[in-house]
């Protein structure tokens, strides 16, 4: 729906000083003072990006601007703009962002901390249910918008330091809306990048901003083309350009979401109305021919640049009257243009946090060191690095002057939806011939109970495989990269064992374990953890040969894990690697049932190429082995079912010894339509080759199980959701449904 939901957005322009007229001799007479002109950008999300094209014919038409007020996206280009940006330089910003991305609050998850990818992995739904003091707690906004503050801080960080927005090279006012008391409300100083952010905040969709005091959201709820605020600036001139959303005509009016939209724009429209009215005959109004171009429509943003220009063109007849001759607008616009701006070297380093955590804590995630000169870029991963500790809604930085000493202040602020925090997940898998298994799981994880992030894990699972786990994870370093956890798992699941002769038995095993972990992570890519254990399996026959009983056994013994995970997206990546490796000693000494060693490997590399990286390449393989025979049942290697043989039934064949390679393909395609069919479509097949033995003797090449898939799947909100067909050798074949994230 495009109601001018005033901005959801990011964006660009404009900069620059007060002009002066030019020195005459004494015995000349002075030149007329010319006006001063103010010009006023209006919201409209991404119907805002016209403005660039505003800005540019008016500098074509060398018409000076002495001062800018904005709203919304008016305020991001016009704040950009008066920080010394060109319109050729926000075009390319416009270009160069991946929209849909900027637009997600989640991390990208290279930047995710080793614990974080596993909870986005294991619990894909992306909203995040806070708890505090007894009560349940949603996030402010869709968006805390954390994304597009980072743009606009790398943008605007050589202007860092000027306080008072008259200062900059063109004077500059940012209007937001007061949600407290319904006023307007100008911001002339303070945080720059702060004060347009602000402005953009569509309630609902991006979390208010706080500034001195004030809570505020949109300026376009009550001054969408604030021309009396410019006018308040000393102008003589005001250039208003209104990009607003057109009504809609009553028969495009389809549903309560359209009407309600409707009656919002009608609401804005009004207060537009009466600032328009206050233009006089020497001011002037540009509207942009946009149709219905929606608001929100980020995807070709760069499509209204053009008619910003061209409805600039069709009142150049106007504007001729401003115009500066061409060398007095070179030179006004040199004392624009921000130049090149040699950075400072930070003489030091900190990190203000309002959380429970030792400032070496953060600090040890940095880049940026003292001594060293600042880098835009370098501050813009470090600001990523701590948000992927997914304990902040905002990370910011500035720079800061104290004692004559230049140093980079990170400030963060912790959940308002925290400490506590729930994730949900829901996996549902359906082979089409009677056997169905739904879980509805839960991830309650306590974080900040100490200085140095301690943090405590629960789990629950209800449904087919319903299992409770605990464990409480202790980091003993401030960069975290030495912990212990001490752990419980309780749990229940279906066994299936296919004996050699083609025996089909059921199990239902009650499992309980409890360990005691050491490790150490690895930056955000990796993990290695040692451990002991200890606990019992309690085996119950449901279905089968009745040969074979129930059966307990005691499970003690030590281990070693290297868990890797580089992959761009836990779902559906494009690029990186997953890859667990593990030795597990299982000892009689230790209470064990049984003496016997285990080893697993396994791992994916995933690439990508083509227009938008739409082809996937995904390549993996395990190796599972035992080194010392009569294993109970429970402890064999099991494969079968989608891509670890997809031809088979889930667990269909199992050894003390199990080996699997895979190559799959699938290619995204993105679909034209709203809701549900505006998401992504996956198309793909996998080719699989592998087998189980009971000896290691039997392995070899041409024993291995030939087989192949076909699949189709959706992203979906809930996880990836894939139907498919596998097939074997000998004919055998098999459909899958699933929902969650997959089982390999």
């Amino acid at each position: 729906m495009n109601f001018v939901i005033y901005p959801i957005v990011v964006f660009l322009l404009l900069f620059v000083a007060r002009p002066a007229t030019s020195a005459e001799s004494e015995d000349s007479p002075l030149p007329e003072k010319r006006p001063r002109i103010g010009v006023v950008l209006g919201g409209g999300g991404a119907r805002g990006a016209a403005h660039i094209g505003v800005l540019r014919e008016l500098e074509r038409l060398r018409v000076p601007i002495d001062a800018i007020a904005g709203t919304s996206m008016g305020a991001i280009v016009g704040s950009l703009y008066a920080a010394g940006k060109s319109p050729d330089e926000l075009e390319e910003l416009v270009r160069s962002i991946d929209w849909a991305d900027a637009f997600l609050d989640t991390p990208t998850r290279r930047d995710l901390s080793f614990r974080r990818k596993q909870d986005d992995a294991e619990f894909p739904i992306p909203l995040e249910i806070g708890l505090r003091d007894g009560d349940v707690l949603l996030p402010k906004g869709l968006i805390q918008g954390q994304k597009l503050q980072r743009i606009l801080n790398e943008q605007l960080l050589h202007v860092s330091q000027i306080r008072n927005f008259d200062e900059l090279a063109i004077p500059f006012r940012a209007v937001a809306s007061d949600i407290e008391t319904g006023e307007l409300y100008v911001m002339s100083e303070g945080d720059l990048v702060l004060a347009a952010r602000a402005s953009m905040s569509a309630p609902g969709i991006f979390a208010p901003v706080t500034v001195d005091g004030h809570t505020l959201v949109d300026g376009g709820l009550v001054g969408n083309v604030p021309v009396d605020v410019v006018r308040a600036m000393d102008v003589d001139i005001v250039i208003a350009v209104d990009v607003e959303f057109p009504l809609y005509q009553p028969g495009d009016l389809q549903s309560a979401l359209d009407i309600t939209g409707q009656m919002l724009t009608i609401m804005i429209r009004r207060e537009t109305r009466r600032q328009l009215a206050t233009l006089d005959e020497r001011d002037i109004l540009i509207r942009p021919e946009l149709g219905e171009y929606g608001s929100t429509n980020f995807a070709q943003i760069a499509d209204v640049i053009e008619p910003g220009s061209l409805a600039t063109q069709a009142v150049a007849h106007q504007l001729a009257a401003y115009s500066l001759s061409a060398a007095d607008y070179q030179a006004f616009l040199a004392r624009q243009r921000a130049g090149t701006f040699e950075y400072p070297v930070a003489d030091f380093v900190r990190v203000r946090d309002e959380g429970p955590f030792a400032p070496g804590v953060l600090e040890a995630r940095l880049k940026t060191v003292a001594g060293e000169r600042i880098d835009p870029v370098t501050l813009a991963e470090d600001t990523s690095r701590l948000y992927g500790l997914a304990t902040y809604e905002i990370v910011d930085y500035d720079l800061v002057q104290e004692n004559g000493r230049t140093g980079v202040e990170f400030v963060t602020r912790t959940k308002s939806w925290g400490p506590k925090f729930i994730k949900a997940g829901l996996s549902l898998e359906d082979d089409f011939e009677g056997a169905t298994a739904v879980n509805v799981s839960g991830r309650l994880t306590l974080t900040g109970l100490n200085s140095l992030g301690a943090e405590w894990r629960n789990d629950l699972q209800l449904g087919t495989d319903p299992h409770l786990r605990t464990e409480f994870y202790q980091p003993l370093s401030f960069d975290s990269r030495y912990f212990i956890a001490p752990r419980i798992n309780l749990g229940r699941r279906n066994f299936s064992y296919f004996g050699p002769d083609g025996s089909d038995s059921r199990y239902r095993l009650a499992e309980a374990e409890f360990g005691l972990d050491a490790g150490r992570e690895f930056g955000q890519w990796g993990e290695l953890r040692i451990g002991a254990y200890r606990g019992t399996v309690d085996g119950r026959l449901k279905t089968g040969d009745p040969v074979l009983s129930n059966f307990d056994s005691q499970e003690a013994g030590v281990f070693a894990r290297l868990s890797v995970d580089t992959l761009d997206d836990a779902q559906v990546p494009r690029e990186g690697v997953r890859a667990r490796f593990e030795w597990n000693d299982s000892r009689t000494s230790l209470g064990a049932e049984d003496d016997a060693d285990y080893l697993s490997a396994s791992m994916d590399k995933v690439w990508s190429w083509g227009n938008e990286r739409h082809h996937r390449l995904q390549a993996g393989f395990e190796y599972h082995t035992t080194f010392d025979a009569g294993t109970g049942i429970h402890n064999l290697f099991q494969l079968g079912g989608f891509l670890r043989l997809s031809g088979l039934e889930r667990g269909a064949i199992s050894g003390s010894h199990a080996a699997l390679a895979r190559l799959l393909y699938y290619r995204e395609i993105r679909r034209e339509g709203g809701g549900f069919l505006s998401l992504p479509l996956y198309l793909g097949a996998s080719v699989e080759a592998g087998n189980a033995w009971q000896q290691r003797s039997d392995i070899s090449v041409d024993s291995l199980n030939v087989n192949g898939s076909l699949f189709a799947g959706v992203d979906t909100w809930f996880g990836l959701l894939m139907l498919g067909a596998g097939f074997a050798e000998g004919g055998e074949s098999s459909y899958f449904l699933f929902l969650g994230t997959p089982n390999y």
